[in-house]
């Protein structure tokens, strides 16, 4: 074996080892997602710590919001400790908070620990996704954050199966200690993680970054800027200048809507499901369909946006999304019903990617960080509304229109992108960086 080919082999092994450790990070960051939306149907059933349903939706925005915190804050911090410290952090975090909810004896108490697990979750995304960025092999870093983001859904079936298996034997605190576990993988993650090559490269750490870049044959990244906040504001003022303002205010609303409909029927699936009749069983597997979908749909939409143009399958997998959602109002053979939740995953999960794929595209490069930026940060607040939504729906039992609300959001998204699509005239390149796009979702 020559020197270059087992330089190359040392990379491919190290990036592999970055990608598994990040994979296993986010399986449980989506783990701990979806989990209380699958113990959900329990919660209210028994009427634990006397749960209503707008109460439910309440605690079901507290880890959004937490999340929309995490997210905004996790490259300030990541920028002063470092990737890898941050991720050990988020995963510290969410599996703690994860704790505090099963010991919990009120529901004030279960709310705190559910905000502070969505700070750790909202944290840990984009950090990771950062991280197999760095470490990627030449032209593989989209192929490699699509399966990064497989992950999540991944975690998605997990915690179907966890609810499944664990919550009527053993009763739904067992699901949350389960959701403990992940703080086994933080001695995992400190011994076996390198730093970030960019983060190494920004605070001065040059030879150690040389070091390691050589070491394993991985391109060592350049000095990137950095901008003042003088920069920043002037950067955002851009999203608004020269007739810019409405078609800045079309992609927010798009994304609110998009980020609206995901978290609302993230939270709510298996307990709308119950309310169409479908026993507890049977709404915790169309959780797994659902996310399996999901799977697919990261794997399948950027494909179809090369060839067809991210704006045209944003509002067209929006299209079918709204239909699908729509169509889990009306209760239909259990087979049917399965295919529409898999197509329902299929395009709702990569919707809202297909958004922030767009911004880039009709973005200059000069603006694209920002406009993707701060089109995420206003859809943050649909991620909160969503389940609350959700829940007052269903105090005021009005729950047959629950799917039929989260449907109107898919149409408004469409709408707003389509719109947003016809009036801009720019079309300037995207950056080689789109790819990191789905960090903003």
């Amino acid at each position: 074996m020559s020197s270059s080919t087992a330089l190359s082999a040392r990379g491919s092994k190290l990036a592999l080892l970055v990608v598994g450790l990040c994979w296993l990070a986010v399986l449980f960051d989506g783990l701990d997602m979806f989990i209380y939306g699958s113990v959900l149907p329990h919660l209210l059933e028994t009427k634990t710590f006397g749960i209503t349903p707008d109460e439910a939706g309440d605690l079901g925005s507290y880890a959004t919001f937490g999340m929309l915190v995490g997210a905004l804050t996790a490259g300030t911090i990541a920028d002063r400790i470092g990737r890898k410290q941050l991720m050990i952090a988020c995963v510290t975090l969410f599996s703690l908070a994860s704790g505090i909810c099963a010991v919990s004896g009120s529901l004030a108490v279960f709310g705190l620990g559910r905000t502070l697990a969505g700070v750790g979750l909202g944290g840990l995304l984009p950090t990771a996704i950062s991280m197999v960025s760095d470490y990627a092999k030449g032209g593989r870093v989209a192929i490699t954050i699509g399966v990064l983001m497989t992950a999540h859904h991944a975690g998605g079936i997990l915690s179907a199966y966890v609810a499944k298996w664990l919550v009527d034997p053993f009763g739904w605190r067992s699901a949350f200690w389960v959701c403990v576990l992940p703080l086994l993988f933080v001695p995992v993650l400190l011994k076996l993680l390198p730093e970030s090559l960019s983060f190494l490269v920004a605070k001065g750490r040059a030879e150690e970054a040389r070091a390691l870049a050589g070491r394993y044959e991985v391109e060592l990244p350049a000095v990137a800027a950095r901008k003042t906040a003088a920069d920043r504001w002037d950067a955002l003022l851009d999203l608004f200048r020269g007739g810019e303002w409405l078609q800045t205010l079309l992609y927010w609303l798009a994304s609110f809507g998009g980020l609206l409909l995901v978290y609302g029927v993230a939270t709510w699936l298996p307990t709308l499901m119950r309310t169409e009749g479908y026993e507890l069983a049977n709404a915790l597997t169309f959780v797994v369909v659902f996310n399996l979908g999901g799977i697919v749909g990261m794997l399948v939409a950027g494909r179809a946006a090369d060839r067809f143009g991210a704006p045209r399958i944003s509002a067209i997998w929006f299209a079918f999304t709204a239909a699908g959602v729509y169509l889990l109002s009306v209760h239909m053979p259990m087979g049917v019903t399965t295919l529409v939740v898999f197509l329902t995953g299929v395009f709702l999960n990569s919707a809202q990617t297909m958004i922030y794929a767009t911004v880039s595209i009709r973005s200059t490069p000069g603006n694209r960080a920002t406009a993707v930026g701060w089109t995420s940060g206003m859809g943050r607040f649909g991620a909160v509304f969503g389940p609350w939504l959700g829940g007052q729906l269903l105090a005021a039992g009005n729950g047959d229109w629950g799917f039929t609300a989260f449907a109107l959001a898919g149409v408004s998204s469409m709408v707003f992108i389509g719109i947003a699509a016809l009036r801009s005239a720019r079309q300037p390149q995207a950056s080689s960086d789109q790819e990191k796009l789905v960090a903003a979702h």
